[in-house]
């Protein structure tokens, strides 16, 4: 299970990253504290953070219950798609959200396997 560990670990380090541009780049882009909006390249940013705090709070389970219920080594795999998607999304969308699309899909469909993947491992082990 290291692999998936890993995984886990390399992804929570990105959105650490990503945590800690948005805050570096406050005093840049002028965006006092508290205020979550403010020069358009900030908002970016902070809404890759957003995004990726989304994304994964589906991802970590999903990898777990794959790796344990699936194989380790193909969930790993999946997640390296996740982990290649996530810095591509954020420097698509901090530079134009509209090409955003190719990092954001590979995460989804890093997700949908995962997911789906680990409904049928825990359906067969059920069964």
């Amino acid at each position: 299970m290291e692999l998936p560990a890993l995984v886990t670990l390399i992804a929570l380090i990105e959105y650490l990253f990503f945590s800690m541009r948005v805050g570096a780049n406050r005093s840049k882009y002028e965006v006092a504290a508290p205020a979550i909006s403010g020069h358009p390249v900030w908002d970016r940013m902070f809404r890759v953070q957003q995004n990726t705090l989304e994304q994964l709070i589906v991802f970590i389970p999903a990898l777990w219950i794959f790796a344990e219920f699936v194989s380790p080594t193909v969930g790993a795999a999946a997640g390296a798609v996740f982990l290649i998607g996530r810095p591509m999304y954020y420097n698509a969308y901090v530079r134009e959200p509209s090409r955003r699309t190719a990092g954001f899909v590979m995460g989804l469909v890093a997700n949908l396997f995962l997911v789906i993947g680990g409904v049928i491992g825990v359906i067969n082990r059920l069964l």
